[in-house]
């Protein structure tokens, strides 16, 4: 990428990973500091499943976000032993990791993400939906218990729905990466194509208008991926694992399909800024999430 941010002096970049157990607003957080969407969200535990950079450049530094999935106790297939690695590798690379918790709760899968943490690497306590407790006093207290399970460099309470105290985080960050050059261009914003992004969104959709009816296992592929002057034509298939499976996502008379093909479409033009011409149709594959071959065959790291 051409690189044309001119540095000064004590100019800082570094990789930040952002780690955490599911849901705790990881994604949200990297959207929010970066100031667009690149990475999916939705209340659907394991949205997130690779290992997505965001880039924030400012006068003084560029943060390189990598929003991880979240670390997966739960379940012991292919897919999540993958997801899990991912998370490890994504700690070793890192210059700084940002831990995120949900105020208020701190249980055994929190102490599980917290014990990959290296020891050697500086990490910084970051409380999300900080604005869910109403009284404040409860806050004092629960942030200490949390730092008392680790020697973080700095803890910050905030909220990245609201954008609450983010300015203080950035700052906290900047303070722990290394001086180095910019390493991308002043304007952007992910190192991921737009052939991954126009997948993420649609698998957004997907967790978002299907819910907990689906399991997590279905995935998105784009088959294929055409640009024509300012036109985009993307064609995606949703691989689920059963019959059963695909009904639930085409709905009645087809019109969940439809909502989640118009949402999509929407979506991506905001973000590559032109037309979309999307087709999007479900294929059934059993067994993918648990077949190594398979998931590296879907773009699975």
């Amino acid at each position: 990428m051409t690189q044309t941010v001119a540095p000064g002096e004590n100019y800082r970049c570094g990789y930040i990973a952002i780690i955490g157990r599911p849901n705790v607003g990881k994604s949200t957080l990297m959207n929010a500091l970066i100031g667009a969407k690149v990475s999916i969200t939705s209340r659907k535990a394991q949205t997130t499943r690779h290992r997505i950079t965001g880039i924030q450049t400012v006068d003084n530094a560029q943060f390189i976000y990598v929003d991880t999935p979240g670390f997966q106790t739960r379940h012991s297939n292919a897919l999540n032993k993958t997801l899990n690695k991912t998370v490890s590798n994504t700690l070793l690379m890192s210059d700084v990791i940002l831990f995120v918790v949900e105020a208020g709760m701190f249980g055994e899968a929190d102490q599980q993400v917290l014990a990959l943490v290296p020891k050697d690497i500086p990490c910084i306590l970051v409380i999300n939906k900080s604005d869910h407790i109403k009284d404040k006093a409860v806050l004092l207290p629960f942030a200490q218990k949390v730092a008392a399970a680790h020697s973080f460099a700095a803890v910050v309470p905030v909220s990245a729905k609201l954008g609450f105290q983010l300015a203080n985080l950035q700052g906290e960050t900047r303070k722990l990466l290394p001086e180095n050059a910019p390493i991308f261009g002043e304007d952007d914003i992910t190192d991921r194509s737009e052939k991954f992004l126009a997948s993420e969104i649609v698998r957004e959709k997907v967790f978002r208008l299907v819910g907990d009816e689906l399991p997590y296992t279905s995935t998105v592929i784009v088959e294929k991926f055409e640009q024509e002057g300012n036109l985009r034509r993307i064609f995606i298939a949703i691989l689920v694992e059963r019959d059963s499976h695909k009904s639930m996502v085409i709905g009645q008379k087809g019109a969940r399909l439809k909502e989640i093909s118009t949402q999509s479409r929407l979506d991506m033009q905001r973000l590559f800024g032109g037309p979309v011409y999307l087709e999007i149709w479900i294929k059934v594959k059993s067994g993918w999430a648990d077949n190594e071959a398979g998931l590296r065959a879907y773009g699975y790291e």
